[in-house]
């Protein structure tokens, strides 16, 4: 029964990692393994709320679960519109000097513990949503399983998840650190390696960071899609007349509009909330 609950929550570890992975970068590289630690003990304490409180829901209310999940996944897909639109706003304004100086004036009266703080606050707080859907989705699969049973399934699920996805977090963020130490050994095979890893690196992070916002909106998305059942079925009956890849791809791509829809119209709502408090 473990390894199946590992198995199906196996989909959502790769959108946590790459989540992760995108936002514990930035820091510097000192401090980098810091904040992996910082969020991997938030990550932690948020299994440890997860795990009995699920419990509890399932066991007293269990049709709360998935509206809670669903409000989880509206704030997933609103974090990426976000990111998206941060996105853009810096493209636009890239190649203005004006705005490059802005940038290093903000840069050098932030206090590096504060931006390390509000780093690992909003990967705690991103982590918090992607493991509660680990842990919804491993209780659905040991729900009939005695209490005993589900508490070391859900705990031992929980402590692997963690430990598995920061340990390749750390890895990822430190591969350049590789890249020069290896670079630095007499051995022209180390030399050549270490060279790859340090023009790997930064295509790396790139790519995590589109992954991990796309993974905002194929995780948000997908738990929205998932709680709204005529939508869920008006979405499969769609995609029936397909199979394999080409079904996961519209399935996927689905929940990804679904997302971008669900989390612009939260940030509007945030946005006119804002604007009616002034």
């Amino acid at each position: 029964m473990g390894k199946v609950a590992a198995k199906k929550t196996a989909g959502v570890l790769g959108d946590d990692l790459s989540l992760n992975a995108q936002q514990v970068s930035g820091v510097k590289a000192n401090r980098e393994l810091p904040v992996v630690w910082g969020v991997a003990k938030g990550s932690f304490l948020n299994k440890l709320i997860l795990v009995p409180l699920a419990l509890i829901i399932s066991t007293f209310a269990p049709w709360l679960i998935t509206p809670l999940l669903m409000i989880g996944g509206a704030y997933l897909c609103y974090e990426g519109v976000e990111k998206v639109l941060h996105s853009l706003q810096h493209d636009k304004q890239q190649n203005s000097p004006e705005a490059r100086q802005q940038r290093l004036d903000k840069l050098s009266k932030q206090d590096p513990r504060d931006f390390e703080k509000k780093k690992i606050k909003g990967a705690v707080r991103t982590d918090f949503i992607l493991s509660a859907e680990i842990v919804a989705i491993t209780l659905g699969i040991v729900s009939e399983a005695p209490l005993l049973n589900q508490v070391l399934i859900l705990s031992g699920i929980a402590i692997l998840v963690t430990i598995g996805v920061y340990g390749i977090v750390a890895g990822i963020v430190k591969i350049d650190d590789l890249g020069f130490w290896l670079r630095d050994k007499s051995s022209r095979v180390a030399q050549a390696l270490g060279a790859v890893l340090l023009a790997a690196a930064p295509v790396l992070m790139k790519v995590l960071t589109v992954v991990g916002t796309l993974a905002m909106f194929l995780v948000g998305g997908g738990i929205i899609v998932h709680g709204l059942t005529p939508l869920h079925h008006l979405i499969e009956n769609a995609i029936a007349p397909f199979s394999g890849l080409v079904a996961g791809l519209l399935s996927n791509g689905a929940n990804l509009v679904i997302g971008f829809i669900i989390g612009s119209i939260v940030l509007l709502v945030v946005n006119l909330i804002a604007k009616l408090r002034e």
